[in-house]
């Protein structure tokens, strides 16, 4: 847990205002995708995802919201989930566990985040990639 101004990360809702609530996590979804979708270093996961992707923008804003200690969106518009199971059929190895943490570590700096924050957030978001990659990378022929 990082501290920064009375705010401890991980602890309430501190992470989600941090951020800057909803709001933010939009921001910053966005620009992730917005990334994920032009730089040529990404491509590998970007053809893991439809060619719109606002879905994929809604899911991750409503995912981050309760993850970040916010309104638990994700249930409330699309039911619970299961972040290992529900990406088990994508083709994922560190290579692309790597490139998604790339992505948004790019979207957080470009934000203008923090150190701290950021620094918090891809240290936070490695366990669920790394778990999605253990459930995925068995299954790559």
């Amino acid at each position: 847990m990082s501290d920064t101004g009375g705010l401890v990360y991980g602890q309430g809702d501190a992470t989600y205002q941090a951020v800057g609530g909803l709001e933010g996590i939009t921001r910053l979804v966005n620009r992730f995708y917005d990334l994920m979708d032009s730089l040529p270093e990404a491509q590998t996961i970007r053809d893991m995802h439809p060619q719109d992707l606002s879905l994929s923008r809604e899911k991750l804003i409503c995912f981050l919201s309760g993850w970040m200690g916010g309104e638990k969106l994700f249930q409330q518009r699309f039911g619970p989930i299961n972040i290992p199971r529900v990406h088990k059929h994508l083709p994922i190895d560190e290579q692309g566990r790597d490139m998604w943490l790339w992505c948004m570590k790019k979207a957080l700096n470009e934000l203008q985040y923090p150190e701290d924050l950021k620094i918090y957030l891809i240290e936070q978001l490695s366990f669920p990639a790394e778990r999605i990659r253990s459930v995925c990378e068995p299954n790559i022929t």
